[in-house]
């Protein structure tokens, strides 16, 4: 199974936030006719359509959905223009959606610190997973959010348009902006030809759906990752998506100006300017269609008064031949705004990052120190203390950063050995070496439930096994689990979501001084002692953790709990001495963890 991951471009606020600027950089007469198309295309659903087509000064708590909300709808939260205006005209749990939009927009505009910022797309992300549960998945079959990487650096804008649009080319921001564009384009050119008023309205409709749809990927095409994570592996996309996004990139737009842009969750006012510019432009040439304008040359719509219905969830390539040189030449305008791509794979390409996604190899170590709470004899009431060390290696995957980086999806099964001090107290406890393992996986609502599932829903529903395993790894139905940061580091509740046994065997060599009253001679009798302890994490802290391009290595703190079982004794002496009852031993300490993970180059 592929774990889907998130790479979408604007968050949902930055996207509506780009189009009411877009809009409000029209001309007054271009937001008059906007308004009225809008008016008509509200016919029949006012009381889920706002009166204002793009009001910069939003609800806190909206309940209606505007026409610049449909350009952050589009992609992200639906597949095609189609599908996003059946879902804001009828789909309840979108007014929800936007309203955990308007929460997100006032926290990062309130966020004055990385954690913070960070800690306000969490919360987010997991309220969108919850109110729309494809929003995740809809991203993980192409990349159709990301620009078209160049191929040699003396390209053309046109010759670049064409290249974005053809057979061979995968799904591309540009290259959907284009398709949805011109099909827009050619509906708003039969809407004063239509006399109709309800035909009017369902053309006028569609035709805003399909520049919606169309200006959700210009939009993106402004978003630093997605100028700069458009080749690789999934792990390395997502790894050069979210750098770029955070850290932003020097870049040059097709009319040869320079700028700096940031990204996702990012959005600062001049990267807001920019891409409204572009979007601008796209609405005023939509307007010029609408006002009977011939724009597209020979493009024909099968359905025009439905919204086109290109998936870009499914589909890889586009079928047909987008438009005529001509179509392409009429948008170079618009598309020489936009960002020029960075190069491919190999000399001249931008420095590439790594999300820890995949297959590792790992090295572990620990101190240890705990207390026990009694010892194995019913006499040993008192608490003891003890401490250790151990060093492991470790298998897994990487899943970290699915949705946002305080997703955690880390599973992996370790083998290590294991070496405790002598207990200080009434335990009676020696020396100790065992052999220890250590599993860690994230599950849906109980422990070990994903592992249960996994291999039925593999062959019986795949698409349950992803949504499962996306809300695993981001805290679980409940999620108490995600990640949660703070200035000093992460935090993380575990219990569950991590189990160490280990395999403790005192021989006749080393055995245990258990106090027997009433054996004499000295009212104590030495055992071989085999013991279970099982381990339970409670919380992980993580002061610093860092990773490069495949390895990664962080500091962990970890308190848990554990129980110590005695699972098999004899005596060995005095002779004839019965064997002794033993109890588990409640144990309660605390871990200081160095993980070393290797990451292991895999195919998408």
């Amino acid at each position: 199974m592929t774990l889907p991951v998130l790479v979408l471009g604007w968050v949902f606020p930055e996207h509506r936030d780009i189009a009411v600027l877009a809009v409000h950089k029209l001309s007054s007469a271009q937001q008059s006719s906007l308004q009225s198309l809008w008016r008509e295309a509200r016919a029949g659903h006012e009381p889920r359509l706002c009166g204002d087509l793009a009001a910069p000064a939003q609800s806190a708590k909206p309940d209606c959905i505007d026409f610049a909300a449909w350009t952050a709808i589009s992609g992200d939260h639906s597949c095609s223009a189609r599908d996003m205006l059946g879902t804001v005209l009828n789909a309840p749990w979108i007014v929800p959606v936007a309203q955990v939009s308007a929460r997100l927009k006032s926290q990062l505009a309130a966020s004055e610190r990385r954690d913070q910022r960070v800690n306000a797309v969490r919360k987010s992300d997991i309220s969108l997973q919850r109110t729309d549960p494809e929003y995740v998945t809809r991203a993980a079959s192409n990349n159709a959010h990301f620009l078209l990487a160049r191929p040699r650096v003396d390209l053309p804008t046109e010759e670049y348009a064409k290249l974005a649009l053809g057979p061979s080319a995968e799904l591309n921001a540009l290259a959907t902006y284009i398709w949805y564009h011109l099909r827009a384009l050619v509906k708003a050119e039969q809407v004063s030809a239509n006399g109709s008023s309800t035909k009017r309205a369902e053309l006028i409709r569609a035709a805003l759906a399909d520049e919606a749809f169309a200006d959700h990927f210009l939009e993106d095409s402004f978003a630093a990752g997605h100028v700069t994570g458009n080749w690789g592996n999934s792990a390395v996309r997502k790894g050069t998506h979210d750098y770029y996004s955070e850290h932003g990139a020097s870049l040059v737009d097709w009319n040869g100006h320079p700028f700096v842009a940031l990204g996702d969750a990012y959005l600062r006012r001049e990267d807001a300017d920019r891409a409204a510019s572009a979007v601008s432009a796209s609405l005023s040439q939509l307007l010029d269609a609408f006002a009977g304008k011939n724009i597209v040359q020979a493009l024909e719509e099968s359905s025009p008064a439905q919204p086109d219905d290109f998936d870009v969830c499914r589909q890889t390539h586009f079928p047909a031949t987008v438009g005529t040189r001509d179509d392409i030449q009429s948008v170079v305008p618009i598309v020489s705004m936009t960002p020029v791509p960075t190069l491919s794979e190999g000399v001249g390409s931008l420095p590439r990052f790594r999300s820890e996604l995949g297959p590792f190899v790992g090295l572990s170590s620990a101190v240890r120190g705990s207390v026990l709470t009694r010892g194995f004899a019913s006499t040993q009431s008192d608490a003891s203390t003890s401490g250790g060390l151990d060093a492991s290696v470790r298998f897994g995957v990487g899943l970290e950063g699915v949705l946002n980086e305080s997703s955690d999806g880390l599973s992996f099964v370790e083998v290590g050995i294991r070496s405790d001090r002598q207990a200080s107290g009434t335990a009676t406890l020696p020396a100790r070496t065992a052999i220890t393992t250590r599993v860690r996986a994230p599950y849906w609502l109980v422990p070990g439930d994903l592992l249960v599932a996994a291999p039925i829903l593999a062959f019986t529903s795949k698409a349950t096994l992803v949504k499962m395993a996306v809300r695993s790894a981001n805290g679980g139905l409940i999620p108490w689990q995600s990640g949660i940061a703070t200035r000093i580091g992460r935090f993380q509740f575990m219990f569950g979501r991590e189990v160490a046994l280990t395999f403790y065997h005192n021989n006749s060599d080393h055995p245990v001084l258990i106090p027997t009253p009433g054996i004499p001679p000295i009212n104590a009798t030495l055992v071989t002692l085999n013991s279970l302890q099982v381990e339970l994490p409670i919380l992980e802290y993580r002061p610093f953790r860092t990773f490069s391009m495949n390895q990664a290595s962080e500091l962990m703190i970890q308190p848990y709990i554990a129980f110590d079982i005695p699972t098999k004794s004899s005596v060995v002496s005095p002779a004839g001495a019965p064997n002794p009852n033993l109890d588990t031993i409640p144990v309660a300490g605390l871990r200081v963890v160095f993980d070393w993970r290797h990451y292991l180059d895999f195919k998408k």
